[in-house]
């Protein structure tokens, strides 16, 4: 499977990495390479966009906006401030996939003008404008679920089957994109680990991740450096990369497309063992 990303296409037949590049002072999980927007340095975001991509990301994950549990709303000019800079410097620059992170159809609007190739939104592009100017870019659209708001999403989330109502809400968004006009070969779908979701819920949602196949989009996976591994293993935030090398391996085993992650040349090994020691079976398997 193909995406057309703008101007650059991307390959989906083989598993990709999706840098995280957090341009927010207040990111929960950024290994110090956060770029805050009062001291924005361009050639610094630049740089750490050419080593993710030297070490194996397809994609650049832009985001202006803070979405750790607890996080405060930022302004439409903060955001754009601190997003569309960063997207013209990186398009005219790299060769690379550039995603924003955003729900604000001003900033999509503006990030596709300035070379982005792929509007990844938590809100499932739910802001009232959102879906229009989304689907008027004509790039590809990541949809997340989220139960809740970043500032309330972990205040004691439940659900019946969270795995039943993730699917039911990313089919609900899959057709309201088709139905304003996105092509549906040009969705992208993630179940949102962490995102309003207990322990149980997010190990529920990854042991049944394949399940979520049945809806014909390729599914992006994010539990990077995230708080279920302080549930799981007990180990503090500088302590994870080893847990999310094994959460990362069994999304791929479970039918991800796209990890988004922090550690991507860690993580480009893991592709590359799951796709030399399965992925290329599969493969054979469905031709």
């Amino acid at each position: 499977m193909i995406l057309q990303c703008g101007l650059r296409p991307l390959d989906l037949n083989k598993p990709q990495i999706m840098g995280i590049l957090n341009t927010t002072p207040d990111s929960f999980s950024d290994g110090g390479n956060s770029y805050r927007a009062e001291q924005l340095d361009l050639d610094l975001a630049l740089g750490r966009a050419e080593a993710m991509a030297t070490a194996g990301a397809a994609i650049i994950d832009v985001g202006g906006e803070s979405t750790r549990p607890g996080a405060a709303p930022v302004s439409l000019q903060q955001e754009l401030d601190r997003v569309v800079p960063v997207v013209e410097r990186i398009s005219q620059n790299l060769d690379v996939v550039i995603s924003v992170d955003s729900s604000s159809p001003e900033v999509m609007a503006a990030a596709a003008s300035a070379g982005a190739g792929l509007l990844n939104d938590v809100r499932a592009l739910q802001r009232p404008g959102a879906l229009a100017a989304a689907a008027a870019t004509g790039l590809p659209v990541c949809l997340m679920h989220m139960q809740g708001q970043p500032d309330t999403m972990q205040a004691k989330p439940q659900y019946r089957d969270v795995v039943a109502e993730v699917s039911e809400f990313l089919q609900v968004r899959q057709q309201a994109c088709i139905d304003a006009g996105v092509d549906p070969a040009q969705i992208i779908l993630d179940p949102g680990f962490g995102f309003g979701k207990t322990l149980q819920h997010n190990s529920q949602l990854l042991q049944r991740l394949d399940q979520l196949q049945h809806l014909g989009c390729p599914l992006l996976v994010g539990m990077s450096r995230k708080s279920m591994l302080q549930g799981l293993l007990a180990r503090p935030l500088e302590q994870r990369l080893a847990g999310s090398l094994g959460l990362a391996m069994l999304a791929l085993q479970r039918g991800a497309a796209i990890l988004r992650v922090h550690d991507v040349a860690e993580t480009r090994d893991i592709v590359e063992l799951y796709w030399q020691l399965e992925g290329n079976n599969k493969q054979r398997e469905s031709c």
